[in-house]
């Protein structure tokens, strides 16, 4: 399953690069602190109370975040598809329990990525120090705004809409219940959206 392993180094390669130029000492360092592992679906990467190590880059697979309440009501908070770059934030950078837990809905490829490690490069490199800007503006600033908006200003089949123009297997991929769930919407919700499209 991890035979691989240098195309998945030049997938994550190029996710850094899509966001500055990584010099080939950087990169060399880079690969010094990632391990390929492999989660079978339904195994949880991270427990809802532990404290985070680790970042998560998916090379291949879904995983999600998700929050259970004191009544046992399960949400998902957000959806990690190839590409991404998946973890506790809150949690790896105060070193203080998390609280949601990372559970792979697929079978899935990943790159574990010790954060302590990775600290160290970004105070280290220039390089990698812009890419870690870079990515914050446009993750936790750009997109985390667009994404509030939307909740707000766009309705629920807009959203659907928008998730299948990202990733149009997502269906095929995880249950009905999941993508509901992420949208903020019930399964019966999604059902009937997905009806309506047909119908158009």
């Amino acid at each position: 399953m991890l035979e691989n392993n240098n195309k998945h180094l030049n997938d994550l390669k190029l996710k850094f690069e899509s966001y500055v130029p990584i010099s080939q000492e950087t990169w060399k360092e880079i690969e010094d602190i990632v391990v390929l592992e492999s989660v079978r679906k339904g195994e949880i990467i991270l427990a809802n109370g532990q404290i985070a190590k680790d970042l998560y880059f998916v090379c291949k697979g879904v995983l999600r975040t998700f929050i259970t309440d004191q009544e046992g009501t399960i949400y998902n908070k957000n959806l990690f598809l190839e590409g991404d770059f998946a973890g506790s934030k809150a949690s790896l950078l105060k070193q203080m329990p998390s609280e949601f837990a990372i559970e792979a809905l697929e079978d899935a490829i990943l790159f574990r990525i010790n954060y302590k490690k990775y600290r160290d490069l970004i105070a280290q490199y220039s390089d990698f120090k812009n890419f870690y800007i870079a990515y914050l503006e446009k993750n936790w600033i750009i997109e985390k705004e667009q994404r509030e908006i939307a909740l707000v200003m766009k309705n629920a089949t807009q959203r659907y809409l928008d998730l299948l123009s990202q990733h149009p297997d997502i269906s095929k991929r995880i249950s009905l219940q999941h993508i509901a769930s992420h949208l903020g919407i019930t399964p019966t919700q999604l059902s009937r959206i997905r009806k309506n499209l047909e119908k158009e």
